[in-house]
């Protein structure tokens, strides 16, 4: 009767400071503030995960001219990023792959993917759909850099940056909610989508989006590290819900707006803070309680 003394297997259960780690996140209204873009609240933080070697990944609806300089003040210029929503993803020299990625042309020798389709198009569709539907909406790039700076808040050039699209246009929707119903219908005949930002609606390709784009990056962490990392996104806004359900841990920033956002997502805290600040409580609440066994643990493992 061996089978019955046999005892069972045991359980063993990776301690999580020993696993690699990863932190996607949104920036206006998240890791900067919504009005005044500071991100001094989050930099303790932003600090601690350098130490640890955590990549902290931009997942924003901005465009590459404007995380240029924003890269560098936050100091992610190690790390990559994702613009307009996931219509861009940006491969700094670690992140790339000897065998599938060129050498990169843009600054610092970053490597451009493109997901989506080509502003081109876009801009072609939007202008048959207003024309047929008589929907009353404006492009972002219809508009001055002034009328840009007024509605946003930035400054002209980085207004002049926003303008600078590749794979995706904001617009503002002047019409009611059944004209925007069967706008959306019009866009998804044609392969694109839309989703909602704080400020504005955002047309692209469907299959572009935060949470595809976030997991193309997870899964080329792990072809490059040998091992999945566990990731933790933060997010304020509808356009963030797909990058939330594509992460292991999700946080959900208390926003300056009315908008729902609600991830369908197995681990979720919403904090009680707006912005950076609220930024710093979401990633106190999963990680602040490994912070030591995570420096100890990365002092003698290099993280991409």
């Amino acid at each position: 009767m061996l089978e019955a003394n046999r005892l069972p297997a045991p359980i063993f259960s990776i301690d999580p400071a020993l696993q690699p780690r990863l932190v996607v996140t949104d920036l206006d209204g998240s890791l900067l503030d919504h009005h005044s873009y500071d991100s001094s609240p989050a930099a303790p933080w932003l600090a601690r995960l350098k130490q640890m070697g955590v990549p902290v990944i931009p997942v924003t609806s901005k465009t590459r001219a404007e995380l240029i300089p924003l890269r560098e003040a936050l100091g992610l210029t190690a790390t990559p990023f994702i613009a307009e929503n996931g219509a861009v993803i940006g491969l700094p020299p670690g992140w790339c792959h000897a065998r599938l990625d060129r050498p990169g042309s843009g600054r610092d020798g970053v490597v451009i993917k493109h997901p989506g389709v080509d502003i081109g198009f876009i801009r072609a569709r939007l202008k048959v759909w207003r024309e047929r539907l008589k929907c009353r909406f404006t492009r972002m790039s219809e508009m001055s850099v002034l009328e840009v700076v007024k509605l946003t808040g930035l400054d002209e050039a980085r207004a002049r940056d926003a303008r600078q699209r590749e794979g995706s246009e904001p617009l503002l929707w002047q019409d009611n909610a059944a004209a925007l119903d069967t706008f959306r219908a019009a866009l998804e005949g044609d392969g694109l989508a839309l989703t909602q930002g704080g400020r504005f609606w955002h047309v692209m390709g469907r299959t572009a989006d935060k949470g595809s784009a976030v997991e193309w990056l997870i899964k080329r962490f792990t072809t490059l590290r040998g091992r999945t990392p566990l990731s933790l996104g933060l997010g304020d806004g509808p356009n963030d819900v797909t990058m939330l359900e594509a992460v292991d841990q999700a946080v959900v920033i208390r926003g300056c707006h009315d908008l729902i956002v609600e991830p369908n997502s197995l681990s979720l805290y919403r904090t009680q803070a707006a912005g950076p600040t609220g930024w710093a409580e979401g990633v106190a609440h999963f990680w602040g309680r490994d912070e030591r066994r995570l420096v100890a643990a990365t002092a003698c493992d290099a993280v991409i």
